[in-house]
């Protein structure tokens, strides 16, 4: 087991978001987190790397074992040297260029030597198609460029994990296949990743897992083709038919 997550409670305001939310991801898993909005999905989603602290709940990372409430900030570094997370909105530098972008992270917290450093961003950027962009500063790309970006920030740290939280929702429909495309790829080559998403071809087609939440409580899970074909819970086979209609 990769990774597994134990009881996960988190509050804000006193309101409980997350109720005791359980999750297991073997190496090589495509799990696509799924579910209305506001269900929970992406503060679950940070709550894995520590973006958001939760109030309850274990997680057990390749074999070690994290509190999630009180996990210490050296724990945290640990996690994060094998974990990437891919943000919604991108989350770069705009005063820095494409390969500095990618490059920050490996210098400053990877205390990598920049030559070093340049050869893995320019593999990674070219990788997902940007090799030609390496002196371009984000307000010169499109949203999809600018989320290739970040995805080639993720891989150039060599993760064992692709955490993305709704990469595609801030795209125009027609740069949302560019990404969508890379992050096949990266699922055919084997990556580990979860997904938060409402691209419900992906979800069907790539991914190999689904998780259904609302209302801060797994709805369901378990293989994508059982999901889409027969799900189990009345609640799934509504959201289903809700997708069908909108497709």
């Amino acid at each position: 087991m990769m990774l597994e997550a134990k009881n996960v409670h988190k509050r804000f305001n006193g309101a409980e978001v997350l109720r005791g939310i359980d999750l297991q991801v073997e190496k090589g898993d495509v799990v696509a987190i799924l579910g209305p909005s506001g269900s929970g999905k992406t503060t679950f989603l940070r709550c894995l790397n520590f973006l958001e602290r939760a109030d309850e709940g274990e997680l057990v990372f390749e074999g070690v074992h994290y509190p999630m409430a009180t996990a210490t900030r050296q724990q945290i570094a640990q996690l994060r040297k094998k974990t990437a997370f891919v943000f919604q909105n991108y989350n770069l530098f705009l005063n820095k260029t494409v390969l500095q972008n990618v490059t920050l992270g490996l210098t400053v917290a990877g205390k990598m030597k920049k030559a070093e450093a340049k050869e893995i961003a320019i593999a990674a950027l070219t990788r997902v198609g940007m090799a030609g962009k390496l002196d371009s500063y984000p307000s010169q790309l499109s949203g999809g460029q600018q989320q290739r970006v970040a995805i080639a920030r993720g891989l150039a740290s060599s993760p064992d994990i692709i955490f993305f939280d709704e990469p595609t929702s801030a795209l125009d429909p027609e740069l949302i296949g560019e990404v969508l495309a890379i992050m096949r790829e990266l699922a055919r080559e084997g990556m580990t990743m979860l997904v938060v998403t409402h691209e419900m071809d992906f979800a069907r087609n790539v991914s190999n897992r689904v998780m259904f939440m609302e209302g801060g409580r797994v709805i369901e899970s378990g293989p994508s083709g059982q999901f889409f074909s027969a799900p189990k819970e009345e609640r799934s086979r509504e959201f289903i038919r809700t997708i069908l209609r909108q497709e």
